[in-house]
């Protein structure tokens, strides 16, 4: 039997396609109808929700974003600038099969949903970002290149003194010599938000480079997804706000989304081990299996993620079309 490709309604059919979310592998709450039509109305984009169908039975869902001005179009995933966490397709009612059934299944959705974007869209330019999403083959089999791009991970398992434990020597004495008169991290709220955010931009201004996420983006964010979907991590001093992490959790994972920027002041505690390791400490009290750092590509950056002793894994990078409408794309998203 053939696979069905179908769009649903992202506000009629919104708790459909939440439930497949629910039941996919590798999904977070950026897949959620709520955060995928944020980021269509931030990005000025058309959302589209592409779902792959067995007869009645659901086999992948793939939110597409449409872009288009005059005889530009594009198709992404996630939105195009919109400083989401991963997106791009996932599969579901796939493991109980055998490798080869599997492979057909996924090869079968895939090519269903080009097919789709190829006839409804006929993007100049096409761009996903597939992450906990392995089977990549039916990508290059469409002809689109696949570039792998990297993430750290670090296993949330065993005790709280053995995942400390496996941390570099200097991490560890940051957390356990710190005067725990002197700080508080907690868990804040919707104004956090925004101040991590404003936080995050004002670092990438002093840098000279561009930042294009929205504190009204990210406080919408919050607010509109189930609670505890977008965990703002607060590190106070004196009862000043130093720095902040905003956390995204699926069912599995916790995923580094921004903040851990470098404090304006100096102090004499190392703020960003002690708000990760809050952020690992939690997730690992509530069960969670990963803490995704979300990027391994920047060796200045990854020096300080290393520290915590993650693995390396592998996302991937999907593009098809004109070179250089990337950039046109950001230009205008500069300018709005």
């Amino acid at each position: 039997m053939s696979i069905e490709i179908t769009t649903l309604d992202p506000e009629h059919d919104a708790d459909e396609w939440n439930r497949y979310v629910d039941r996919s592998d590798g999904t977070n709450p950026f897949h959620r109808a709520e955060a995928l039509r944020l980021q269509a109305d931030d990005t000025d984009t058309t959302l589209h929700l592409l779902a792959g169908f067995k007869g009645q039975e659901p086999v992948g869902i793939f939110p597409v974003f449409e872009y288009a001005r005059g005889p530009i179009t594009g198709a992404f995933s996630p939105a195009p600038r919109s400083w989401s966490c991963y997106l791009g397709p996932s599969v579901l009612n796939i493991d109980k099969l055998k490798q080869r059934k599997a492979d057909r299944r996924v090869q079968r959705f895939l090519a269903g949903c080009l097919h789709w974007i190829d006839e409804e869209i006929a993007p100049l330019y096409a761009r996903f970002v597939a992450a906990e999403f392995e089977d990549v083959r039916p990508f290059m089999w469409n002809e689109y290149d696949v570039e792998p791009e990297y993430t750290y991970v670090v296993d949330l398992d065993g005790t709280e003194a053995q995942l400390l434990d496996r941390f570099s020597s200097d991490a560890r004495s940051n957390i356990r010599n710190a005067d725990e008169s002197s700080y508080t991290i907690e868990e804040g709220g919707v104004a956090d938000v925004g101040r991590i955010v404003e936080q995050v931009a004002k670092r990438y201004e002093n840098q000279g480079r561009s930042f294009q996420l929205s504190t009204t983006f990210a406080e919408s964010v919050y607010k509109d997804l189930p609670d505890g979907s977008i965990r703002p991590y607060v590190c106070r001093v004196d009862g000043d706000v130093l720095g902040g992490i905003l956390v995204v959790e699926s069912e599995s994972t916790r995923y580094r989304w921004q903040g851990g920027v470098k404090p304006d002041v100096d102090v004499d505690i190392a703020i960003n081990d002690l708000l990760d390791w809050a952020v690992m400490r939690d997730g690992l009290e509530s069960g969670l299996d990963r803490y995704d750092l979300v990027g391994a590509g920047v060796p200045s950056i990854n020096r300080y993620k290393a520290k915590f002793n993650p693995r390396l894994e592998t996302t991937y990078n999907i593009t098809a079309g004109s070179f250089g409408l990337d950039l046109a794309i950001d230009a205008y998203r500069k300018h709005r």
